[in-house]
């Protein structure tokens, strides 16, 4: 890419964009091996979509299975998709970015459940992991523990200090249960009774954010913990915005936080 904005394979031929680049090397070989006859990406079956873009499952060079992310036009700068891509380019760990991507399915796949139950004025009550269906093949089985008593740690402040249960006391569970997945399934609020959770959170104490956990992520957490039920989101906008989580940029988030 040239500094001064257009691309390049050598630089006595350059382009306005990626697109002029690869239709002219389409057209006429100009220097490479081989003219670009075809894509070396497949795409082979959409896997979801959201506000901002489209996710495929695809094929690179007919051997190596990859996501790929497309942007819907209008809804986002291309610049901003295309440096959020380059900085996703540099986390090369090999479970990062799959391991989190399967998670954040997963919350957004309950977002969705419980945005219907908002929709129909249902409350959950009980929201959290152990009653959510999150293992391998979307199979899980779970037994009470014996004795099994209120789920404190889950629970709003309002609805464990005054028993004011509502569909924002079920969004301040949801984010406990973000935690719990983000951390692979530890009990909220570790090494603190019942009794300390209560009064620290009533107090103003959030749990802080988890070791490794994107800090977009743990924004979603401290808007469902907010002090306010009525300024907690509601679980549409939690639905949308999990689902486009790794197509928003941090001012979308910002904008997300007012409504």
């Amino acid at each position: 890419q040239l500094d001064e904005g257009g691309f390049f394979i050598a630089r006595r031929t350059t382009f306005r964009t990626l697109q002029e680049l690869v239709e002219h090397y389409s057209k006429d070989a100009d220097g490479l091996c081989v003219s670009l006859s075809k894509p070396c990406v497949q795409f082979v079956r959409k896997l979801g979509h959201g506000q901002f873009g489209e996710v495929w499952e695809g094929l690179w060079n007919n051997t190596t299975p990859v996501a790929v992310k497309t942007l819907k036009s209008g809804t986002m700068d291309p610049k901003d998709f295309l440096a959020e891509a380059q900085i996703m380019k540099k986390l090369r760990h090999s479970k990062l970015i799959q391991l989190y991507a399967q998670l954040i399915d997963m919350s957004a796949q309950i977002a969705a459940g419980m945005a219907y139950l908002e929709s129909q004025n249902y409350i959950h009550r009980d929201l959290a992991a152990r009653n959510v269906l999150v293992a391998e093949g979307n199979i899980d089985e779970y037994e009470a523990r014996v004795g099994a008593r209120f789920p404190i740690k889950w629970t709003a402040p309002e609805a464990a200090n005054y028993s004011k249960f509502s569909i924002k006391s079920d969004v301040w569970s949801f984010g406990i249960l973000l935690t719990e997945l983000v951390t692979y399934g530890r009990i909220p609020y570790p090494g603190m009774t019942n009794a300390e959770v209560l009064h620290q959170v009533e107090h103003g104490y959030r749990m802080p954010c988890p070791q490794n956990c994107p800090a977009p992520l743990y924004e979603i957490m401290l808007e469902c913990w907010h002090k306010d039920p009525l300024k907690r989101p509601t679980f549409e906008t939690l639905q949308w915005k999990l689902e486009d989580f790794f197509t928003m940029d941090n001012s979308e988030y910002k904008e997300a936080s007012a409504y």
